[in-house]
């Protein structure tokens, strides 16, 4: 007789377990510091730069309906398609420099889900006050007092993500008028989903989801691992130093501090020294603060992982229980895994250095490229109707469509000219051109020569020269037909 077993869903064995909140904790250095003045800086010009003003239009406007990218008083038309390549080329090498050179230095610092996690974790904190704080509200029964800390987070929360969503339309319809439209209420219905769309994407990604993006959605959370080596620095944990952790007193020295580091601060002599059966103690006292202050929850001791994102944030709190213990600095660090093996440290390699090179000469190209750009585009357009067409006189015609783009932002008048051995002249089209500013133009041209002058396929250039600037001209290159 078989017997039904019946089955039992046991909690360790589930497919998915939700993750516990991570609540970080604050922290003070140098590389908070720099993570802070690069919060400043760059929310500073995410919000400021649509607001500003240069030769009447906005600073940055990627304005797509006419397609015109406005760009720190550059204007892009979708010609200069070149530029953004070459935007894309540099930020790929400047990716593979800087992670060669130091890890993930733009996770840790520049990332838009770094730093705006950074400014909500700050909204949290003034709130909800600190992490233990924070843990004991968590865990707390609902209260007033809860729901007072809880709703002013939400607010300020909700508040900075519509700002944010608000500012992120600003850079693609001039902010002014969105503002306006804001005030009122006459947003259209693109501007009010792109605005939600934003700003949601902020709440969630900077409000909730924060390290499970670093650590899951990021691609390059897994693919970094192929740009570093060993010589790349690293935020790294000094195992030698560190072993055995353990707890003691102040003033007590480790066994590394005492004997394997002459430079280190002299303690009172009254203190007793560790006795020789007890387990010989490293610099780590197994205090765990710096896995309170990491913002992704790792244990920065367990060695490299990919989930570090190199805030440093594991590096200031390390130092600061040092210099309380009398311990030099250092037991958490930027190193090397050569360094830790106590091996030659070689930072500048091969191929930073190809790396940093590469980089400095599209940086420059680009920089050239864009200060000797000529504001002015000219396409030659052939009648596809005919090749040639002969005159009442004899002559050979050939028909053209002139099209200027005047990428200044002021007037040009342009004068016309034919490069060519033949002797054309101008049947039909003015030779002189009036384009406003950020205008297009198209204008028919009609080139003739005398009979028996041009037979075949012959080449000349048509040259448009700005009588209001010698620098700027355009010169394109096209064919004349004549009988076979």
């Amino acid at each position: 007789m078989n017997k039904t077993i019946p089955l039992q869903v046991v909690a360790s064995d589930a497919l998915y377990a939700s993750e516990a909140k991570i609540y970080p904790r604050e922290t003070s250095g140098i590389f908070q510091r720099l993570r802070t003045a690069a919060v400043f800086w760059l929310l500073g010009m995410f919000y400021l730069f649509p607001w500003l003003n240069w030769q009447g239009r906005q600073l940055v406007l990627f304005d797509l309906p006419a397609r015109k990218f406005y760009v720190l008083g550059w204007v892009f038309w979708p010609q200069d398609f070149f530029y953004l390549s070459m935007l894309l080329m540099m930020a790929a090498f400047s990716l593979f420099f800087f992670t060669a050179l130091a890890g993930r230095l733009w996770c840790g610092y520049a990332c838009p889900q770094t730093v705006w996690t950074e400014v909500f974790l700050w909204m949290e904190r003034w709130t909800c006050g600190n992490r233990h704080q924070q843990m004991k509200l968590d865990a707390a029964p609902w209260s007033s007092e809860k729901v007072l800390r809880k709703g002013a987070k939400q607010l300020l929360w909700v508040t900075f993500a519509v700002w944010t969503g608000f500012t992120f339309v600003g850079f693609f319809t001039p902010i002014r008028e969105l503002s306006t439209a804001v005030m009122t209420a006459t947003l259209s219905g693109w501007q009010l989903f792109w605005i939600g769309f934003y700003g949601l994407a902020t709440y969630g990604n900077a409000g909730y989801l924060r390290e499970q993006v670093c650590k899951y959605m990021c691609p390059y959370a897994r693919f970094q691992g192929a740009m570093f080596d060993r010589q790349t620095l690293i935020i790294a944990y000094d195992e030698k130093r560190g072993e055995a952790r353990g707890a003691r007193g102040r003033g007590v020295p480790s066994v590394l501090t005492r004997d394997a580091l002459p430079n280190a601060p002299v303690v009172d002599a009254a203190v007793p020294r560790l006795s020789a059966p007890e387990p010989a103690l490293g610099d780590c006292i197994d205090c765990t603060i710096c896995v309170q202050v990491c913002p992704t929850g790792i244990d920065i001791r367990d060695g490299l992982q990919y989930e570090c994102i190199a805030c440093g944030a594991c590096i200031d709190a390390c130092d600061n229980v040092m210099d309380k213990l009398g311990y030099p600095r250092g037991l958490i660090r930027y190193d090397t895994l050569a360094g830790l093996e106590g091996k030659p440290v070689s930072v500048l390699r091969p191929r930073v250095l190809i790396y940093a090179v590469i980089l400095l000469v599209l940086v420059g190209a680009f920089l050239w490229s864009v200060a000797e750009r000529v504001p002015l585009i000219v396409d030659v357009l052939r009648d596809r109707n005919a090749l040639y067409r002969n005159a009442a006189d004899g002559g050979i015609e050939n028909a053209y469509t002139l099209k200027l783009m005047n990428q200044d932002q002021r007037t040009h008048h342009y004068r016309i000219q034919i490069e060519s051995a033949l002797p054309i002249t101008l049947a039909a089209g003015a030779d002189r051109v009036t384009v406003a500013a950020e205008q297009v133009v198209e204008l028919p041209l009609t080139l003739k020569v005398a009979a028996g002058q041009a037979k075949g396929v012959n080449g000349i250039r048509i040259r448009v020269q700005s009588e209001d600037d010698a620098a700027v001209f355009y010169v394109q290159e096209t064919r004349f037909f004549g009988p076979f």
